[in-house]
């Protein structure tokens, strides 16, 4: 009777750990919304260290057996260039990234993407978790509490859509086909009005909502794209996140990778973190929350170049980019990118490092500071 019982319960852990193989081909044809309480059943569940490390390996051993019998079965090997992947129309929703959409499991990511590169805080109270090929096919996104994705950005040529948008496309062939734009945003009793920015598109359709980036500097063309979930959004309560030490790492972090790829898409070179740099870019971020200024020259009348040479930072030529009140640091490297002079310091040739720098003020409004320069 035991050993009937083990066997059962091996069995039903097995289904579970199918699930991301069979949920989507049995969706088309059944109705599986009942199973939505059994999942958070097992999320509780698997909660528990032991029983939830013995399902993962389950997973992934069998996992890693379908991919060593796939790449036999093929002959593969590894390309000696990055590739650029094929895009093909979202299978359930308009628009995907990089063949990932909202709802998109864990396994079914990890499948297409492997292990990220980084994971750091969001605003959304999630992780960013970051995919790239030395900043080529870069790709952010976020899991909800049953590893679905949830949230998911690119800068990159990853856009794909039922209805033709993708990177490069004119705004105005954007809102043809998607409408106009919302003007605010409704979370619960609040309503959030959304302030008229050139540079982005906000659109509300198929339970996600839609972030439309633009290039000023390309015609207004869409320059990225970011997909946040319903349930997601609606989580975000306040304009701003609640400020602490993950949260002002998360920010210098992907805005470091975001500039990164920013410049491998213009044809720049991969700049190197620099930890002086990033602490001055630091203290001058948080001097200009706390005395309530924004200026790249100080109160006491010091220049970047001057407050790079007091803590330490040896270099040729060097510059600063600033950014105040944007509520992430992907708004803030998107409208660092439209703004003529920071987007020219983005995109120097010659830079080799790059130090970022975030605080809060007491309204949890962010600053941010870059610090880029060459020895």
């Amino acid at each position: 009777m035991i050993k009937r019982l083990f066997q059962l319960l091996f069995l039903a852990v097995l289904i579970y750990a199918f699930k991301p193989l069979w949920e989507g081909p049995v969706s088309q044809y059944v109705d599986l919304s009942f199973l939505d309480p059994l999942d958070a059943k097992v999320e509780t569940v698997l909660n528990e260290e032991v029983v939830g490390s013995a399902l993962d390996y389950t997973k992934e051993s069998i996992v890693d057996l379908i991919t060593f019998v796939s790449d036999k079965a093929v002959g593969s090997s590894p390309p000696e260039e990055v590739a650029q992947p094929v895009l093909d129309a979202p299978a359930t929703g308009i628009i995907s990234i990089h063949n990932i959409e909202i709802g998109t499991t864990e396994a079914q990511v990890k499948e297409k993407l492997g292990d990220p590169m980084r994971k750091s805080v969001n605003e959304y109270g999630t992780e960013w978790l970051t995919f790239h090929d030395n900043y080529q096919n870069f790709v952010m996104l976020s899991y909800d509490i049953k590893r679905r994705v949830n949230a998911i950005y690119t800068n990159d040529r990853l856009i794909a859509s039922s209805i033709g948008i993708e990177y490069g496309v004119p705004k105005s062939e954007v809102r043809e086909e998607l409408g106009e734009p919302i003007s605010e945003i409704r979370k619960g009793t609040n309503i959030y009005k959304l302030q008229n920015d050139e540079g982005m598109d906000i659109f509300h359709s198929d339970g996600l909502y839609m972030y439309v980036f633009y290039d000023l500097h390309q015609e207004n063309t869409v320059t990225a794209v970011q997909l946040i979930s319903d349930s997601l959004e609606q989580k975000k309560t306040a304009l701003y996140a609640p400020q602490n030490d993950a949260m002002r790492k998360g920010f210098e972090m992907q805005l470091f990778d975001l500039t990164n790829a920013a410049r491998v898409r213009h044809g720049r070179s991969i700049l190197t973190w620099d930890e002086l740099a990033s602490e001055t870019a630091r203290l001058h971020s948080t001097d200009m929350a706390v005395q309530d200024y924004f200026s790249h020259e100080n109160l006491q009348g010091e220049s970047p170049f001057d407050r790079m040479k007091k803590q330490g930072v040896q270099f040729v030529s060097a510059g600063e980019n600033l950014a105040y009140g944007q509520s992430s640091s992907i708004f803030a490297h998107e409208g660092l990118m439209n703004s003529k002079g920071h987007r020219e310091n983005i995109l120097i040739r010659d830079y080799q490092f790059l130090g970022i720098g975030v605080d809060f003020n007491d309204k949890e409004q962010p600053f941010y500071t870059e610090n880029f320069f060459a020895k």
